[in-house]
């Protein structure tokens, strides 16, 4: 690494041939190259793949990123080429894009969003050119500067000027103590580019600009047929509308996440989001100098999701956006 390469950054993948056709044309074969590949196959993760670690350097001016010390795959110095970016898509309507790099001729898959084993993905569109993707921004992040979080006084404060040790508002378990505050600075683009959720669209007092894969708690007086829980959880990304949510292209947005003991729900901008939650697949997508102090405070890396029913894109395709958006306030009739 030269003296201008920037720090080093990790992040979780698989061997190609982990991610496998079940049904269609290449039955029985792995994720390979965009001309060996066929559209409406359908894939599935075995279960016994082992995501393996691959530690990257981020150089400066553009250049291609390396393979960097401490990686499980690859040489140190091998440059990753990516082949190809596949979206795919569950049978609950969920899409996951994934990335195939070719790293000393041996082929990987990275998902730029979780993959759970054992379940079917139906590939249904590949890019043999794909729009570049700076993999060292592979960090997982959440609030964009300026966001304001409720402190357990009640106040309010910009994420930015958050310190350890200041004790958030929780919905569950009340005054927690901030435990750590990874930030990141990005490019605004393709999957980096924030989510901007207007004020009072779901009752949010300001703007809430956050990272699209970032998911808000709603919850829903009367539980909606084919939900388990009146509690949700939903990507910001699900939320978009075009209007009073969008996703913002263009420039860097700076992120910042909050780590609590738990996996908490807070109130952002006067509304239940997330925190970041600590486990071996987020922590691997943060930059390796913020992992190991995370790995450090948080051993064995086991948060558990907070209760609440993730909703899936087939769901809110059904009811669409607006259904869980809050309702205009009502105008007082003139006397």
């Amino acid at each position: 690494m030269s003296a201008n390469d920037l720090p080093g950054h990790a992040c979780q993948l698989f061997a190609a041939d982990a991610i496998y056709v079940t049904i269609g044309v290449n039955s029985g074969e792995g994720l390979d190259l965009p001309d060996q590949v066929l559209a409406g196959d359908i894939y599935e993760l075995e279960a016994s793949a082992q995501p393996l670690r691959l530690v990257m350097t981020r150089p400066a001016g553009g250049a291609d990123p390396q393979v960097a010390a401490g990686s499980a795959v690859g040489v140190e110095g091998q440059k990753l080429r990516t082949e190809a970016r596949y979206t795919m898509m569950s049978a609950g309507g969920d899409k996951v894009e994934i990335l195939l790099l070719s790293i000393g001729g041996a082929l990987f898959a990275l998902p730029l969003s979780p993959l759970s084993a054992q379940l079917d993905y139906t590939l249904v569109k590949v890019e043999t050119a794909p729009e570049e993707t700076r993999l060292s921004d592979l960090i997982c992040v959440s609030f964009a500067r300026g966001t304001l979080i409720t402190l357990a006084t009640g106040a309010q404060k910009p994420v930015e000027n958050l310190r350890r040790g200041d004790k958030i508002l929780t919905r569950d378990h009340g005054p927690q103590p901030l435990r750590l505050l990874p930030r990141a600075t990005v490019r605004a683009h393709g999957a980096f580019a924030p989510v901007v959720i207007l004020a009072g669209t779901l009752g949010n007092s300001g703007d809430l600009i956050v990272s699209q894969h970032h998911r808000m708690f709603l919850y829903q007086r009367q539980r909606s047929q084919g939900l388990s829980t009146s509690e949700l959880l939903v990507q910001a990304k699900h939320l978009v509308d075009d209007e009073k949510v969008f996703i913002r292209e263009g420039g860097a947005v700076e992120f910042f996440s909050l780590v609590f003991d738990r996996h908490e729900i807070i109130y952002a901008e006067g509304i239940p989001a997330e925190s970041l939650m600590v486990n071996d697949a987020t922590v691997s997508r943060l930059p390796p100098e913020i992992a190991q102090e995370l790995q450090s405070s948080f051993p064995g890396l086991t948060q558990v999701q907070h209760f609440g029913t993730e909703a899936s894109r087939q769901f809110l395709s059904e009811v669409g956006p607006a259904a869980l958006f809050s309702p205009a306030p009502r105008r007082r009739s003139p006397r």
